[in-house]
């Protein structure tokens, strides 16, 4: 008997999914276990396995389109066995998930095109170029028409300030030609639309919720790093791994978040209390194509720096890939968001909500700065902690920023 294969729920928050590829195709021998198809969440591209097992009858959703959870994503079973009645009972079935339209809940407009382009808007024609020129003759006085005549300007064209509109010297002097201050572009209005990825659906939906539920503060501290550069550099030199300074951030701030664990909590919105995490998870903001994702560094504390800087170029590789599993991007208590690379010297974060705390990082920059009382160069990196105001006091975010500058100016800390 023919059975319905639903589009599977693959992370908390998806509420649609886009399929990205399909492994079979009507007509191929399906058993359990086997891959099926690549799905698109708000999350990543995951690998479908069927359930279920048959032969492949109909495909409900084709490669490149949407469909929400629990929709009709394949049907398996004998093969040759009619499938229209399941089609036509499913959609007959009351959808639960689409309320009638009311004044609150607005009809879901028609759907358009994945592009559109504005129409041309055609460019305004210059304004016409006064004339003094009256019956064919032009009233404009000897030097006038020598000086016009040198500029190669039609003295008709010019108007005249003197007597009557007559033309005169300082006229000619002071004349533009219209043509030459009339901009005339050479292209026109356009713009295109491009539908969004679910992961971009999810960022908007996600942060637009985070940033207007959740009370922010934001601290910021400069950190001296000439002696983090000079720590690094010994370490990469007995290494087998190439450390970071976004490794030595992620490791500090685990070590940190140890001796201050109100930092390390959660707002639960729906028992209005506050979770104390007893481990530290550190997640690691990456951009990718799509958007961004946050792979989470399990237990970062107990992980040395080779370890933690492996796990982070491992979760980048997945990344890019589009391979990452969603059991690597749950689990944060805290988040790190660095753009130092992009040479960006300072910024804010969005709460990678439920976790109470997200650190921005910086670049590193050369700077003037007071050493021993005396002026000198230094190398500095700015960081800005960005707090839920329902769990974190100013004091408690400050005191947390202390100790993980302790640790970043003194890597050697982080070892023993």
């Amino acid at each position: 008997m023919a059975e319905v294969v639903r589009m599977p729920k693959l992370s908390d928050t998806m509420e649609e999914g886009v399929v990205a590829e399909w492994h079979k195709k009507v007509g191929d021998s399906v058993e359990s276990g086997e891959l099926l198809a690549e799905i698109e969440t708000d999350k990543a591209t995951m690998e479908f396995e069927s359930f279920q097992e048959g032969v492949l009858l109909h495909i409900g959703v084709e490669k490149g389109a949407a469909a929400p959870v629990d929709g009709i994503l394949a049907i398996l079973g004998e093969k040759g066995e009619d499938v229209s009645k399941i089609l036509a009972e499913e959609a007959a079935a009351p959808s639960a998930e689409a309320p009638a339209a009311t004044a609150e809940t607005p009809a879901p407009a028609k759907e358009e095109a994945p592009a559109q382009k504005a129409e041309a808007t055609p460019a305004a024609a210059p304004a016409p170029v006064q004339s003094n020129a009256s019956n064919g003759r032009v009233k404009a006085s000897p030097l006038a028409k020598k000086l016009a005549a040198e500029k190669g300007v039609d003295i008709a064209a010019i108007a005249g300030s003197g007597d009557g509109g007559r033309v005169v010297k300082k006229d000619v002097d002071n004349y533009t030609p219209a043509a030459a201050n009339t901009f005339v572009p050479s292209a026109t209005e356009s713009f295109t639309d491009t539908p969004a990825t679910q992961m971009r659906k999810s960022i908007a939906r996600s942060l637009t919720q985070n940033q207007f539920t959740a009370p922010h503060f934001y601290l910021t501290i400069s950190l001296d790093m000439d002696n983090t550069i000079a720590a690094r550099k010994s370490l990469n030199e007995v290494s087998d791994v190439k450390i970071s300074f976004n490794d030595i951030v992620i490791k500090a701030v685990a070590e940190a978040l140890k001796q201050h664990p109100a930092v390390n909590t959660s707002w639960i919105e729906e028992t209005k209390s506050v979770r104390q995490n007893h481990h530290v998870s550190v997640g690691v903001a990456m951009a990718v194509e799509d958007g961004l994702l946050v792979p989470v560094v399990k237990f970062t504390d107990q992980k040395s720096l080779a370890q933690i800087s492996s796990e982070v170029k491992e979760f980048a590789g997945k990344a890019k890939d589009k391979k990452i599993s969603l059991e690597e991007l749950q689990g944060n208590t805290f988040t790190v968001s660095n753009l130092g690379m992009f040479g960006i010297e300072q910024f804010t974060s969005i709460l990678n909500a439920p976790e109470s705390c997200i650190l921005a990082v910086g670049a590193i920059k050369q700077e003037p700065v007071v050493k021993n009382g005396e002026l000198t160069v230094g190398n500095v990196m700015k960081v800005t902690l960005t707090c839920d105001h329902r769990t974190v006091d100013g004091a408690t975010g400050a005191q947390f920023l202390q100790t993980f500058k302790q640790f970043v100016e003194n890597p050697v800390t982080m070892l023993v």
